[in-house]
């Protein structure tokens, strides 16, 4: 059930710094998964993975550090942070959480 109650302006900075850095990360798996693994096995190009890949992991730190410091700060419900790292396993997954927190907190 969304809350009723509006998110102060530092609530809303967390969350958007979440939005950026789950942005962030998503966009590195896909570049990870998309391009630089294909070159890697296709063509024979490893140097994509070994970049992309770093960029990749330290993206995905950032954004469990950030996930967990707006559940404190957002007062995000008991489904959101599980649901936070689940979908930074998955292509497009950080994209689709932050949609359906944004919705559940009305904070679009």
């Amino acid at each position: 059930m969304p809350t009723t109650t509006p998110l102060t302006a530092s609530q809303n900075a967390s969350l958007k710094t979440l939005t950026i850095v789950g942005y962030l990360e998503g966009t590195s798996f896909l570049l990870l998964l998309g391009i630089a693994m294909p070159l890697k096995y296709m063509i024979g190009i490893p140097e994509g993975v070994k970049y992309i890949g770093m960029a990749h992991g330290i993206l995905f730190i950032a954004y469990i550090a950030v996930l967990m410091g707006a559940a404190s700060k957002i007062k995000m419900p008991l489904w959101a942070m599980p649901m936070g790292v689940l979908g930074s396993f998955l292509p497009f997954g950080p994209f689709v959480f932050d949609h359906v927190l944004k919705k559940n907190l009305n904070a679009h």
